[in-house]
């Protein structure tokens, strides 16, 4: 059975053993096709030596081990295309800190700008992964033992590839510049939803002061709209109108 936890104690006692930890693997499967806010639906975590399943569905878990584990600067926090996952944690209270993408450790150890993750796995580890419970609808309860090993799979290989892309670094003598780059990935203001800056997402047709004015206005308005509403932005108005 894949570890799966769903009560707070055991969260305690996961986060407590991953602590001492030099890194931690981490996804998550979220739900976000009809929403404005992202509806975080697992939370799957890694060591070298362990991982497992977290549901923060489940009733009365309290995630803030977790949080924590993710606050902890003494601890590298390994992702994929980190983007959506360090939003959704960001939203929580929690930015996690340092991250290493490992998107971006491959795009400068010579494996392609934005590979993706199965083809980066199928290079480096060579496995093929098993994508039958790619399109889960995460939210549904009770989750099979093959979701729940699907989705754990993504950080057991996440974790795997980390020393891996790390010592190619630090033979091509990138790392430090690597990381560098990734320090912007923590950000804040990457995941800034205030809608004042909505407009910088879009591309503006015309750039005279007086049309800008009337985009950015509308932009705002969109944003706080679908805030509200909790919908997706294209639902209350296109990009392209």
């Amino acid at each position: 059975m894949t570890p799966t936890i769903t009560t707070t104690a055991d969260l305690k006692a996961f986060c407590a053993r991953l602590k001492n930890a030099p890194f931690i693997a981490v996804d998550t499967e979220f739900m976000r096709e009809t929403t404005y806010w992202p509806k975080l639906c697992l939370i799957q975590a890694a060591s070298a030596q362990e991982g497992a399943c977290i549901d923060p569905l489940a009733d009365g878990i309290d995630l803030e081990p977790f949080l924590d584990l993710l606050r902890d600067e003494a601890i590298d926090k390994v992702f994929h295309a980190c983007r959506q996952d360090v939003e959704i944690f960001n939203n929580l209270g929690a930015m996690p800190h340092p991250i290493f993408d490992t998107q971006v450790a491959a795009m400068a150890a010579g494996y392609g700008e934005q590979v993706a993750y199965d083809a980066l796995v199928r290079s480096m580890l060579k496995i093929d992964i098993d994508k039958s419970s790619r399109f889960t609808d995460w939210a549904r309860r009770p989750l099979s033992d093959s979701q729940l090993s699907y989705a754990l799979a993504d950080v057991t290989h996440l974790a795997a590839l980390y020393p891996k892309l790390r010592a190619n670094l630090e033979t091509a003598g990138r790392l430090s510049w690597v990381t560098g780059e990734m320090q912007g990935l923590n950000d804040p203001a990457l995941y800034d939803s205030s809608p004042e800056n909505a407009w910088k997402r879009l591309k503006p047709r015309k750039t005279q002061s007086k049309y800008l004015s009337v985009f950015k206005a509308v932009a705002a308005w969109r944003e706080v709209t679908a805030q509200q509403r909790d919908q997706p932005r294209s639902r209350i108005l296109k990009d392209e109108a």
